[in-house]
């Protein structure tokens, strides 16, 4: 068991955690064990970047996957949706989507808000402004009033009271940023971890701290270039192992625990990187399968057709169209004879004609 540190200010769950020790702390991060891991979970980043770059198109990947990752972030925050549900919002098969759908959706805009942040400035706290502020749909100003607690609101307990009063937090901001581009001499997936810790104790935000935390852990990766797309599906292994998640955050700040935690966002990554890796490959031999089914329909450019059917599993007549395969008279009848192939279904909605890859979304939507 580890014992709180001799520099660790005493923690009381019921008062504001202002002293939150500032990174690093004062033990080993990389234990043995921690490499061990640390060098499986590269491995596997590895092989799932060679995978994206073996897609032809990877908006495959990068309409779909984030997805996933939007549906098990947002359930971590008990906010449930299905893939299901999440895949026709996205393609405005639902025209009126329920509330947690809605905010899945808006966990996908966020996460590719801050990827594009990236593309101006470094992971920063400005970064956590623009995510958190897209997640929530309005402003989302750093905390300024007091009463902010982590627990059970109708039993009064309260697990943890982070930082308190709006210049206490930016501080610890500025302090978190700092760390990130300090000579720490970290890798990237301990870096991810413990700033992911120090984030969630700050909890800066009113609302949708562990979300825009969440999304700032594959930003990191993406930026230290261990991921080229958004295609690691993180939250997932969290919603399977969500209680030991957040025993092992509180045990960090009650205890000092740290190796426990950088372990288990290891495992996390690289448990991720291998299921996302499966995913893909999947998705390949879907994608050729209905190429092959395409061609035996008598369709001419069957794999062009095919790729965009799962970048698209909603497909319109007028996707067909844009993406210059033929013009709309031709690309009706394609789809037609697709569907009473057997190898597409099709919704109305209003006046248009949505043409369903029911193989690709059996790949995308299952569990």
């Amino acid at each position: 068991m580890y014992q709180t540190l001799p520099d660790q200010p005493a923690f009381d769950p019921a008062k504001p955690f202002n002293g939150l020790p500032p990174l690093p702390p004062g033990v080993p991060l990389e234990t043995p064990q921690v490499l061990k891991n640390v060098i499986k979970a590269r491995e596997a980043l590895a092989e799932l970047k060679m995978a994206c770059r073996l897609i032809p198109n990877p908006l495959v990947l990068t309409n779909t996957i984030p997805l996933r990752e939007a549906r098990a972030s947002s359930e971590i925050e008990n906010i449930v949706t299905t893939n299901d549900e999440l895949f026709r919002a996205a393609w405005l098969v639902d025209q009126a989507p329920s509330p947690a759908t809605k905010e899945a959706i808006r966990y996908k805009n966020a996460l590719h808000e801050g990827i594009r942040a990236l593309e101006s400035r470094p992971l920063s706290i400005r970064t956590a402004e623009l995510v958190c502020k897209s997640l929530q749909g309005g402003p989302s100003p750093i905390r300024s009033t007091p009463g902010t607690y982590i627990g059970d609101s109708q039993a009064s307990k309260r697990i943890y009271t982070p930082p308190e009063g709006r210049d206490v937090i930016l501080d610890h901001l500025a302090l978190w940023e700092r760390f990130i581009y300090s000579d720490h001499g970290l890798d990237p997936i301990v870096l991810m971890a413990v700033t992911h810790y120090q984030f969630e104790a700050i909890h800066p935000f009113h609302d949708g701290n562990g979300r825009t935390g969440r999304i700032l852990n594959i930003l990191l990766l993406m930026q230290e270039e261990l991921l080229t797309a958004p295609v690691l599906y993180l939250s997932g292994f969290i919603v399977e192992n969500k209680s030991e998640y957040y025993r092992l955050l509180r045990e960090v700040t009650s205890e000092g625990n740290w190796e426990a935690w950088v372990l288990f966002m290891v495992r996390a990554v690289e448990s991720s990187a291998r299921n996302a890796l499966a995913l893909i490959n999947d998705l390949r031999d879907a994608q050729d399968e209905v190429a092959d089914a395409i061609r035996g329909v008598g369709i001419g450019p069957a794999k062009d057709l095919a790729e965009l059917l799962f970048i698209n599993p909603y497909l319109r007549i007028s996707n067909v169209v844009e993406a210059g395969l033929v013009k709309r008279q031709q690309a009706t009848a394609w789809l037609n004879s697709l569907t009473e192939a057997g190898l597409l279904s099709d919704v109305k909605v209003g006046r248009e004609r949505l043409f369903i890859n029911d193989k690709a979304l059996s790949v995308l939507t299952r569990a």
